[in-house]
């Protein structure tokens, strides 16, 4: 057997020896099975050689496409191999070796590396959070008045940290000691040429509707905002910066809020900011604005003021207004108490009509009531103004704190429901009082003469550095109270209202929430002691009292 395999494997060599170059056998003759077994040796060595031509030429690709990247994606891959920051004497020739020697692990990374490059590349760089002197204020003025209301400019603007510019209709007398205290005054140019048909108006609405045009021509650099607002307007700006942070400053933006008077609203419009509580304008929408706006004046002669000039052109651009309920109008007369204890879940940015409405705290002047709410805005902007609720469980009594503003002290249980409305101590525009002519609900200040609050106004706040918290101190307002024969615990006894807080500058980085409250033990007599800050999990202003105590 196996002589006969070994004869059989003889004869198939002999065969292969005798076949010419060109596969033809020399010796003419059928050949024998074994040839075929040949023919499929050489396809196979055929067809493996073609495979690993074509893979070599694809990886031949693949690392050409790699050294043909970005310079940036080059840079980034150099830092990457070489991260003590030396320089490459040859880049390019250094990096193809290194394509050609490095494993497939290393080119895998070095692909993911491009890769993330190249995502890096398409996403914008991250912007800088909108700062104080990023914004641009416009001041619509009155010579007639400036002397009187430049007063209230002084208050809240810093012309070491803010930039901004009065418009006035005449010259006027500027001091030196107001180049220290205002911003620049200019005059506003002549509009004469605009045709103004409003007979219960003033053709200065067209001047003072042209502020931000004119503002922007002065072309300031490095501008976010422009904000607009009057002579007798006072800004809180560290919570303006905290509400224009919400918004991308390089889009149409513009921000502000209505009047507080529902009949204001329906004659000129429920999607119009009204300018002497402020208004926002961002950029690039300032831009648009001034390319088109004097066209535009001339299609409304005859609208009634500036604000609904500027809303006509904002709704032929298409913006609308984005509303912030902290820019306050206050188109109101008498006190505005019952507002400004019920301020709403929002910062408090503006106030407005100052020479309208009494002084906020009183027996001073209104510059001087002004002054004194400064205090606790430097120790916490954030907070001021801000409401919280709680309740005296053992003296069944309700406790509103409008923190750096005044506290209230209530007989008896009142829900949150109702002690977020504001008491109606003022008129509306109309100078009635009529419950119905405003834009929000409202409360009286009380339905029986046991439920007149008692008014504690602050008088002084100050830093506590060892605990870091602020001690704000409430007196009594003394006003003559009804006699009550509500068998309770009777807050007439009280003379002061004492408030911890500790400062929260992030309070407005978190969704909308009332800080909570709580009543505290005392141990001066006549003092309550107030503990104020973010609510902890679980607490909510509530309070279980008898039948016999709800009304």
């Amino acid at each position: 057997m196996k002589e006969t395999k070994k004869d059989s494997e003889k004869l198939v060599w002999d065969q292969i020896q005798m076949r010419s170059a060109s596969g033809n056998p020399l010796v003419p003759g059928s050949s024998n099975r074994p040839v075929p077994k040949l023919m499929v040796w050489l396809i196979l060595f055929v067809s493996a050689t073609y495979v690993i031509y074509t893979l070599k030429l694809l990886t031949t690709s693949a690392l050409q496409a790699c050294d043909d990247a970005t310079p940036f994606a080059l840079s980034l891959h150099r830092s990457l191999l070489h991260p003590n920051g030396t320089s490459l004497t040859s880049p390019p020739l250094i990096l193809n070796q290194t394509a050609e020697t490095t494993s497939p692990h290393h080119r895998d990374v070095r692909e993911k590396q491009v890769v993330v490059v190249e995502m890096q590349q398409a996403s914008p760089p991250k912007q800088k959070p909108t700062e104080i002197h990023d914004v641009v204020f416009g001041i619509a003025a009155s010579s007639k008045l400036w002397q009187k209301r430049k007063e209230y400019i002084k208050i809240w603007y810093k012309p070491k940290q803010m930039r901004g510019v009065v418009w006035l209709d005449d010259r006027v007398k500027y001091s030196p000691e107001d180049k220290q205290t205002l911003p620049p005054v200019r005059v506003s140019s002549d509009t004469s040429n605009f045709a103004y048909t409003n007979k219960q108006g003033h053709r200065s609405a067209i001047r003072i509707s042209r502020i931000v045009t004119e503002t922007l021509k002065m072309k300031m650099d490095s501008v976010r905002w422009f904000v607009m607002g009057d002579d007798d307007t006072v800004f809180i700006t560290e919570n303006l910066v905290r509400i224009l942070r919400k918004y991308d400053h390089t889009q149409y933006y513009y921000i502000g809020s209505l009047s507080e008077s529902h009949i204001q609203n329906i004659f000129f419009s429920y999607g119009m900011a009204y300018g002497g509580g402020g208004f926002a304008i961002s950029y690039p929408l300032a831009k648009a604005l001034a390319q088109m706006q004097d066209r535009c004046i001339q299609r409304y002669p005859g609208l009634y003021g500036s604000d609904d000039r500027m809303q006509a052109c904002m709704a032929e651009l298409g913006v609308p207004l984005t509303k912030e309920l902290g820019f306050h109008q206050y188109d109101v007369y008498g006190n505005l108490f019952g507002l400004l204890a019920a301020h709403p879940v929002t910062p408090l940015v503006s106030l407005h009509h100052l020479d309208v409405v009494e002084p906020i705290f009183p027996n001073v002047t209104r510059v001087q009531a002004l002054q004194r709410l400064m205090l606790p805005v430097k120790l916490d902007s954030a907070g001021i103004m801000q409401q919280s609720i709680c309740y005296d469980k053992r003296k069944s009594w309700t406790v509103s704190v409008s923190w750096g503003f005044a506290v209230q002290v209530f007989r008896g249980i009142f829900s949150p429901r109702e002690m977020e409305m504001p008491s109606r101590t003022f008129l509306n525009w109309y100078r009635r009082a009529d419950y119905t002519a405003y834009a929000f609900n409202t409360r009286p200040v009380s339905r029986n003469p046991c439920q007149k609050p008692f008014v504690f106004y602050m008088s002084r706040v100050r830093m506590d550095s060892k605990l870091n918290q602020t001690v704000s101190d409430y007196e009594r307002h003394r006003i003559p109270h009804p006699h009550c024969r509500w068998k309770m615990a009777d807050p007439n006894g009280l003379d002061m209202v004492i408030v911890h807080k500790k400062p929260d500058p992030n309070l407005w980085n978190r969704s909308p929430r009332r800080n909570c409250c709580r009543v505290m033990e005392s141990k001066e007599p006549g003092t309550m002691v107030v503990d104020l800050g973010v609510c902890n999990d679980g607490e909510i202003s509530e309070s279980i009292v008898s039948k016999s105590l709800l009304f």
